[in-house]
């Protein structure tokens, strides 16, 4: 069995990072693992493991004439099996189907906005996903909204996974040391950096120690330009620093003391889960399946979404209480390793794959 991860960019987002960890995982359990990533490299691809078959094909546009013929060549001299499209890529695993009769396609769907599904755009994907042999949905939201408007029926929950980061240190981050909250999340409308800057502005004045260090790509775009006129406004510009895509994820984790998402939608966060192979006390709004990871009280704490006060008061309650937190965090680790494994995944996977292949 021959399988390829198709994505579109190697960037420090979650579908990124899912491919780039399914690859890795597979490297001992098939064939040979391949990744593709089809418009643009990233920090992540530090992050491949040397076992996997790399390609990158440099798409410039919807339809590449170059592209598809580059990777149509690589599918048939690989004698690949099994596409495994993340996300956009399936257009152009269609493609590919359409020009190797015997590839089958696994879609995997990580709509971030699963909240907001009515507005969603499908037209193109209902067409191509008859071509499916097999559709992944991250949250049970997107399982029910595939299996009710797509043509392909074979559909399963499949929750995202994270593993340990051992990329060499290098991030430093400011601030004092036991006084950090940390935030995962590209500069992205869903991710509600608002809300967050809010209600750590209260926090600030009763722990003016503190300080708020936000990790994720930054797109110098209007709400990147919003969120940072709000943190003059605040007064939070010590208080509050920002470090664009990292790709040392542990070692930034491993120098914060609480960590926090604010978002107002989410599948199944990797950042949460990642807080919790680095037994970090968690803040996370109630969307999307972040319930499913932090499942009571003792593995972190729930609040609403776009609640400015639930922030300053869940981030109070760990800050007064830090020992507490520490247990919440510990609990959450054993959590996360139980339920959301690599190992558990992967072998998920391998069984689909061998199902749709017979």
């Amino acid at each position: 069995m021959k399988v390829l991860q198709l994505i579109d960019s190697l960037q420090t987002g979650g579908a990124e990072r899912v491919a780039v960890n399914i690859a890795n995982a597979l490297v001992s359990k098939v064939e040979v693992s391949y990744l593709c990533a089809t418009r643009e490299e990233g920090l992540l691809k530090e992050s491949i493991d040397t076992r996997v078959n790399y390609l990158f094909l440099d798409k410039k546009k919807t339809i590449d004439f170059k592209a598809i013929k580059r990777i149509n060549s690589f599918v048939k001299r690989n004698d690949i099996s099994i596409i495994h499209a993340h996300s956009t890529s399936f257009f152009l695993a269609t493609i590919i189907k359409k020009l190797n009769k015997k590839v089958k396609i696994v879609w995997h769907d990580h709509y971030g906005n699963s909240a907001f599904l009515e507005g969603r755009s499908y037209k193109m994907l209902k067409k191509c996903s008859k071509y499916f042999s097999k559709i992944y949905s991250v949250n049970k939201e997107l399982q029910d909204w595939a299996i009710i408007n797509l043509n392909c029926k074979n559909v399963s929950y499949l929750p995202n996974f994270a593993i340990e980061n051992v990329n060499e240190g290098k991030t430093e981050l400011k601030g004092l040391l036991n006084n950090r909250i940390v935030h995962l999340a590209n500069l992205r409308a869903q991710k509600d950096h608002f809300t967050l800057l809010k209600g750590f502005s209260e926090v600030k004045k009763q722990f003016p120690k503190w300080t708020l260090h936000c990790v994720g790509k930054d797109f110098n775009d209007d709400y990147s330009i919003a969120i940072k006129q709000e943190i003059k406004t605040l007064q939070l510009e010590q208080n509050v620093f920002f470090y664009g895509s990292k790709s040392d994820v542990s070692n930034i984790l491993s120098q914060a003391d609480i960590a926090v998402l604010s978002s107002k939608s989410e599948g199944l966060p990797i950042a949460l889960l990642e807080y919790g192979l680095a037994s970090l006390p968690a803040i996370a709004t109630n969307v999307g399946n972040c319930n499913l990871v932090i499942a009571n009280e003792t593995l972190g704490q729930l609040i609403p979404s776009e609640s400015a006060s639930s922030v300053t008061q869940a981030l109070i309650n760990y800050i007064s209480n830090m020992e507490k937190a520490k247990c919440k965090g510990e609990h959450l680790k054993s959590h996360v390793l139980v339920n959301f494994s690599v190992e558990a995944i992967a072998k998920v996977l391998v069984a689909d794959y061998k199902r749709i292949l017979n």
